[in-house]
């Protein structure tokens, strides 16, 4: 395997699993439940959310498939887009942070493409998502991609 593919794929499922266990950790202090159907409700985008939920190991493969393609999937992209964007180049701190709004504004956009139902709007969650995002994927996304290209 090459150094790229490498870097991409271990970046990727170190982000995806970052984020996974973010979301865990978040529904587990929002009602004090360990989330037993999380990659059901994931797969619930693609499924619809009462088949998803009712869909047993089956779906929750597919769901546990959608969200490590969709952090492989903007891991990739960043890595990609880096060397055309010079602007990227400078600083991996704020950059990993506007990147982690990037990849919230555009989840955000393709959730309501799917069969998932919306949650009401809660500005100072966006605001503590993106940080959150941009700690444990967009930094380190960033981080590793700049290492890739010696940037410093």
């Amino acid at each position: 395997m090459n150094k790229f593919f490498k870097t991409v794929l271990l970046t990727g499922l170190f982000v995806g699993t970052t984020d996974i266990i973010s979301a865990f950790i978040n529904v587990y202090i929002k009602t004090g439940k360990f989330p037993e159907k999380m990659f059901n409700y994931i797969a619930g985008g693609a499924l619809g959310l009462p088949a998803a939920l009712n869909g047993g190991t089956a779906a929750a493969f597919l769901g546990l498939f959608s969200h490590y393609f969709i952090a492989f999937s903007f891991t990739l992209f960043f890595f990609l887009v880096f060397p055309k964007l010079k602007f990227l180049a400078f600083n991996k701190y704020l950059i990993g942070m506007l990147y982690a709004v990037f990849v919230s504004q555009a989840m955000a956009l393709i959730l309501k493409l799917t069969a998932l139902p919306s949650g009401p709007f809660n500005l100072a969650g966006v605001f503590v998502g993106w940080i959150e995002l941009g700690v444990i994927f967009g930094i380190p996304i960033v981080y590793n991609t700049y290492k890739y290209y010696r940037v410093e």
